[in-house]
Order: structure tokens, then sequence, then C-alpha cells
């Protein structure tokens, strides 16, 4: 897996390499493209220098800037550490939402990743891989609270508790037309997986949650889910509704894993 310039490279040595026998009967020499990353100028992504920037630096910026909009989310009024009385509990709120920006933004920066067509040249942007709308890990995060949040109050777990998923049900009933459309949605997967494979293209996996969320929100919406409707909460609850945030402190490093 390198990048497109390199192509015929892979092509001569592949020739190569079954024209001396090197390749067994079936086998199959693959290379798998990218497209350049280039900065928000449009040019190839590096440092001020012009050097290559490194993962390690890249990561520690959207933990950083993750950390600021998070904190400002939870702390509007910057409260925090203003009051001694509550400083221990303001210690333990600070660790929970350092957790929960590491979790959003590496979760961020691998889902930009993989959410974009490999081959293509792409504009590597914070603003973007953070952003609380469209095929991002940070709205897919907020999805995922959104239905953790539905199964707390349909089987009645507390808020403050790890969620305990049901098990599945032995027959599932499909009633309004917006139900069909989140099964249709669903049984797609198995094809959706097998031409991720075949193709190693994965951000056709992205689209296909992205497209799976929005039926998902759309039918809660409509009422057909058994949960109130609201609009999206990014990152901070409101209403005693669970939220990425209170999620990911009680599933440390789902965000990773999710992403």
């Amino acid at each position: 897996m390198t990048d497109a310039g390199q192509s015929q490279h892979f092509e001569m040595g592949f020739a190569a390499a079954r024209k001396a026998g090197f390749v067994p009967e079936g086998a199959s020499l693959e290379h798998v493209p990218f497209g350049l990353v280039q900065g928000e100028d449009g040019k190839k992504f590096a440092t001020r220098s012009g050097d290559t920037v490194k993962l390690r630096d890249l990561l520690d910026e959207a933990v950083c800037i993750a950390g600021e909009d998070v904190r400002a989310r939870n702390d509007p009024n910057g409260m925090l550490g203003g009051d001694d009385a509550v400083e221990e509990e303001d210690d333990e709120l600070h660790e929970a939402l350092d957790s929960v920006a590491r979790a959003v933004s590496i979760g961020a920066v691998k889902y930009a990743n993989l959410s974009m067509n490999r081959a293509s040249n792409y504009r590597f942007s914070y603003g973007r891989m953070l952003s609380l709308n469209g095929n991002t890990a940070p709205y897919m995060l907020y999805a995922y609270a959104r239905i953790c949040g539905i199964v707390r109050r349909a089987t009645d777990q507390a808020e403050e508790t790890k969620i305990v998923w049901p098990d599945p049900a032995d027959e599932v009933q499909i009633v309004h037309d917006s139900e069909r459309q989140l099964a249709r949605c669903l049984v797609k997967l198995p094809d959706v997986l097998r031409e991720v494979e075949a193709e190693l293209y994965p951000n056709h996996l992205c689209d296909y949650l992205f497209e799976t969320i929005l039926q998902e929100l759309l039918r809660e919406q409509h009422g057909d889910s058994g949960a109130e409707s609201q609009p999206p909460v990014p990152l901070h609850g409101v209403g005693g509704h669970d939220s990425p945030t209170d999620e990911l402190a009680r599933h440390p490093g789902c965000g990773e894993t999710v992403s």
C-alpha cells in the first residue's frame, strides 16, 4: 500500500515475479494505491518548513483541538476549577473529558482516512474531520450515543452504568415504512463487506454506515422508534439524554474501536 505514483513500479515487479515463477498458482499480487494527501491550500501536506508531517504530531494536534471543543461545550461559562469545594469533582470531569477528546479525535482521523476514496487526492482538514455534521466520526459517535439511549430506556438501565446489550429478539416486527427502509439498509451489510474485501475500498463501508445511521435517525425523528425526537446534540448531553461524552466516558477507548 503506497501512493499511486508507484503503481508502474509494482506492476513491473509483479510481472517479473510471475515470469520468474516466484508467485504460486492462484495467488494474487495487488498494489493498493492511495492518492496524495494535501493541505487545505491544495498543496502537498507538510509542515511549514516543508518536512513530512509525523503521525504522532498530527494525532496530538487533533486531540488538542477536540479537547478544547469538548471542554467549551461542557463548561461554556468557564466554571470548572473555580471552587475548592468541587475541585475533586472537577478533576474527575477533566479526566473524563480528556478520555472523550482522545477517543473522538483519534477516531476522527482514522475515520476520515477510511471514508475517503483512497485512489483520489484529498485535502486534510481538522475542521472537516472533527465536524459534527456529515459522514464523520463525531457524527457517528453521536448516533451511537442516541442508540444507547434508546436501548437504556427500553430496558430500564441506569445511565451511569456501562450499557448491557439485550439478547436478539426471536421475531422482529416491521410496521412503519421507515422501519422497512432501515431493514433494507441492514440486509445490505454482507454484500457491502464482500465488496470492500474484493475491491479494497473501505469508504464503501463508511458510506453504508452513514446511510444506515441516517435511516435510523429519520425513523427516530418520525417517532417510530418509541424514543423522543430531538436534534443532534454533539459531544455533550441535554435534558438527561445520553451523549457521546457520557457513553465514551463509560466505554474507555470505544471511540478508537468504533472508528
